[in-house]
């Protein structure tokens, strides 16, 4: 590594540090000043404290890292147009976009960490917070919070499998309690009830079954075909994944939750192999969402792209310029997103474009101001 890249690096790293510290300290101060008496009513002890913020960090991290990135940026290219320096380097050779490649290297990084921790850790971080916060309390005084689902209705729509109503649902160890599955094929569709049935690492196994068929060229009444106590379906290719995907998904497809980016690509995806050809309302919502949870961790490389410009035009210039500048490319780029996501989930913009608009019309206007730089 150069030793002019080693230099920049070290002027950007430097106050990045510093802002996410500080974010992060006046996250902690101010949530701790509003909920410090009902840690104490919970009984939790300074260990559960600092555990529970350690458990949020990853959620709080994909907010505030895009932001403390642009803030550091615009800091230190405002500090190296402050003393002239940008002038001297590109004076001596070196033109602005070889400059910039240290910045655009921890623009792509931080969108790399950003993408693992939207999808690894930031999805269960608030569930881990929630039993951190019950640690202490009585069984009587938890939030109900029964792992099993009753009534279940899951539909696989690619094999043609319609699981359901299931009575019991256990997301834990996958067991279900008189499950029942219609199965449509072309030689006649396959009715099968049960009285339980577990999950196998290929397949399903069912207890105390019995099954059914149906001719498709007569209208007769379903004919018993099957009565068994054991029965291995390997063919029911459903894992406990994709029914948990289903669970999550519906709910917050009768919701239409507020929160348009919030649910991990695992999920997305599982839910769209099971319903390829979902409704346009719902595929709107869904493929919005897709896009959305695709395109986010990339805001920290337009974070780079947007502050070159604004940062390294030459004068003198007060550092405050910087953090005056990241405010309003902060509250434009998430106008921007909201806009384009409510636009994309309502079915008026095409997902991709109602996700992907604000990061292609930042990085395309910071690379087109680049280009003017003088």
């Amino acid at each position: 590594m150069r030793l002019l890249d080693r230099y920049l690096l070290r002027e950007l790293l430097i106050p990045l540090g510093y802002c996410l510290c500080g974010f992060m300290i006046f996250w902690i101060s101010s949530d701790l000043f509003v909920g410090l008496g009902d840690f104490q009513k919970r009984g939790m002890v300074a260990r559960d404290i600092a555990e529970y913020y350690l458990v949020m960090t990853p959620g709080f991290l994909v907010v505030v890292l895009p932001i403390a990135l642009l803030l550091a940026m615009l800091y230190a290219l405002t500090n190296h147009a402050r003393h002239n320096e940008i002038t001297a380097i590109r004076a001596a050779g070196v033109s602005l976009w070889r400059l910039s490649l240290p910045y655009l290297g921890v623009g792509l990084l931080a969108s790399l960490a950003l993408l693992a921790i939207n999808e690894l850790w930031a999805p269960q971080s608030e569930e881990v917070a929630d039993a951190i916060k019950e640690r202490h309390l009585p069984p009587a005084m938890r939030a109900a919070g029964s792992p099993e689902v009753r009534n279940l209705c899951f539909n696989n729509a690619r094999d043609g499998r319609n699981w359901g109503p299931i009575s019991v649902y256990n997301p834990v160890t996958g067991e279900m309690i008189k499950p029942k599955v219609i199965w449509t094929r072309p030689d006649g569709s396959l009715w099968l009830e049960a009285e339980r049935a577990v999950p196998l690492s290929k397949g399903w196994r069912f207890y105390g079954v019995r099954e059914y068929r149906e001719d498709p060229q007569s209208n007769s009444l379903l004919v018993p075909s099957l009565r068994t106590n054991v029965l291995t379906m390997h063919e029911f290719t459903e894992t406990t994944d994709e029914i948990d995907s289903e669970i999550r998904i519906s709910a917050s497809l009768s919701l239409k939750a507020a929160r348009k980016a919030d649910v991990p690509l695992v999920e997305l995806l599982n839910y769209l192999r099971l319903h390829p050809d979902p409704s346009r309302s719902d595929g709107s919502w869904l493929y919005t969402k897709l896009h959305g949870r695709l395109a986010a961790p990339w805001t920290c490389l337009v974070v780079v792209l947007i502050a070159l410009p604004f940062g390294a035009a030459s004068g003198r210039r007060n550092v405050f310029v910087g953090v005056a500048a990241s405010i309003l490319l902060c509250f434009g780029y998430f106008v921007l997103q909201q806009v384009g996501l409510a636009l994309g989930t309502s079915g008026r913009l095409a997902p991709w474009v109602a996700a992907w608009f604000p990061n292609l019309s930042f990085s395309l206007t910071g690379l087109w101001l680049t280009t003017r730089i003088r």
